[in-house]
């Protein structure tokens, strides 16, 4: 009798283990999330560190909301309404649409994912602009899409001629990320007019507005309220930003009922929780308040964002564009990881896109003059 044989020689050499995993995700970037400032304030030895990298509104939960949150998680032993009942029939009442129009899920990022879920076999494309939300691209590998990534026009914002002309029979869903991260810039209506007249009517066009209570700009059209009712549009917010609900993971999407039906049978079951549910009802209870924090917000973003434009070079690409979100963007090329790392060297933590540029979230006036006072250290170096 024989014995097994191995599959390899020699006495240092073990055996090689079954792959387990799907090869082509082994070329798929992992997300960043923003750095903890308490771990670099020890790492530095400083009191604080300043965290400008994740595009989180400084001012705190919104009034009620942490009562709202401690009561419910007294039930936490019970699972959330997976309906999101009352949830969906606020936002309905709140933006004059039918509930059924309505899915919610973790983030407008998940919701997202699940309408690649929902419309996407493997092989079918997804267009998007790039650089544009970095999640775009994990999106589409991991549902086994083919991503089309169109580059931004000269102003880093979408070329919206291009990303129709890159439509094929095998496009499936358009993402339009507007007001655009990681870069700020935006989308008029004319332009967005002529595109959606542009894409084929079996193609899905998503418009990504995570940042549109920040918009200032009246040429930049609220999604929901111009484009809410085109058939083959659908339209995602969420709370993270400007409702301040980052920690608790919460969004939604208004589309047409049966787009909204397909993504709630694809949401993993319960996933908005109980906490998200209650902090988001109450919440929006909070909408004048939330107004006023952001009008804060862009008052700041618009005195950072001249005070850097003296720190650039001029030129079409290199200036700071206009931002209608919560950051600006900075078009360093190749000085962004630099610039991003002499930063964090001072205490200060901002988002570097390697070789393109680095986002700077929009904080407190006193945080947003400690990174300017560090842009003018690196740009006397």
């Amino acid at each position: 009798m024989t014995g097994p044989t191995s599959s390899t020689a020699g006495p240092d050499r073990r055996p090689r283990a079954p792959r387990l995993t799907r090869a082509d995700l082994d070329a798929l970037p992992n997300y960043v999330p923003g750095r903890s400032p308490a771990d670099l304030a020890r790492e530095l030895g400083l009191p604080e560190a300043i965290k400008l990298a994740s595009n989180e509104v400084p001012y705190g939960p919104l009034p009620g909301v942490v009562e709202a949150v401690a009561e419910a998680v007294a039930e936490a032993h019970r699972y959330p309404d997976m309906g999101v009942l009352a949830l969906r029939a606020a936002l309905a009442e709140r933006h004059g649409v039918d509930p059924d129009r309505i899915a919610t899920g973790c983030g407008s990022v998940a919701l997202a994912e699940h309408l690649v879920r929902a419309t996407c076999l493997p092989g079918d494309e997804v267009v998007y602009s790039w650089r544009s939300f970095e999640a775009y691209p994990i999106i589409a590998a991991t549902s086994g899409a083919t991503s089309v990534r169109v580059p931004n026009d000269a102003g880093h914002g979408h070329d919206l001629a291009a990303m129709a002309a890159a439509v094929t029979d095998r496009t499936r869903l358009i993402l339009v990320c507007n007001p655009n991260n990681p870069t700020g810039t935006s989308l008029r209506r004319a332009e967005l007019d002529r595109f959606l007249a542009s894409v084929p009517d079996d193609v899905l066009v998503v418009l990504d507005e995570a940042y549109r209570e920040f918009v200032t700009d009246p040429e930049v059209p609220d999604g929901l309220a111009v484009y809410g009712d085109r058939p083959n549009v659908v339209v995602l917010r969420t709370f993270s930003k400007a409702w301040g609900l980052a920690g608790l993971r919460i969004g939604f999407l208004v589309g047409q009922p049966e787009v909204a039906a397909a993504v709630r049978k694809v949401v993993t079951p319960f996933s908005t929780s109980l906490a998200a549910q209650a902090a988001a009802l109450a919440a929006l209870t909070q909408a004048d308040e939330v107004r006023r924090r952001c009008a804060l917000v862009v008052t700041e973003r618009d005195r950072v964002t001249e005070a850097l434009r003296k720190r650039l070079p001029a030129g079409p690409t290199a200036t700071v564009p206009d931002s209608q979100a919560n950051f600006v963007w900075l078009p360093l090329g190749d000085r962004s990881v630099p610039f991003a790392q002499a930063c964090e060297a001072r205490g200060i933590i901002v988002r570097p896109f390697a070789a393109e540029g680095v986002r700077v979230t929009i904080g407190t006036p006193a945080e947003n003059d400690a990174f300017l006072a560090v842009a003018d250290q690196l740009g006397n170096q």
